[in-house]
């Protein structure tokens, strides 16, 4: 039981540390604004890209395998079909 009670405080020990971030006395300039707004942007792009590819591995597990619905793949641009 006392294990459980250390886990339920631990986000409650995160938050009011930093509630209790002490004030900083630093310059940032323009550009350190348009830096951090890049890497805000990138991690949300990084994030999309990540979703999109494994949205379509996902699909592509339960995708049908084989059938008669199935299209054939249409040779490259070209290049002899294969003889059926």
């Amino acid at each position: 039981m006392k294990r459980r009670n250390r886990t339920r405080t631990w986000p409650y020990l995160l938050a009011s540390l930093g509630l209790m971030a002490p004030e900083a006395w630093a310059y940032l300039d323009p550009s350190t604004g348009g830096m951090i707004l890049s890497a805000i942007v990138g991690m949300f792009a990084t994030a999309a890209l990540a979703v999109k590819t494994y949205w379509y591995k996902l699909k592509g597990m339960f995708r049908r395998q084989g059938g008669e619905g199935e299209k054939k793949e249409s040779p490259a641009p070209g290049t002899r079909p294969p003889p059926d």
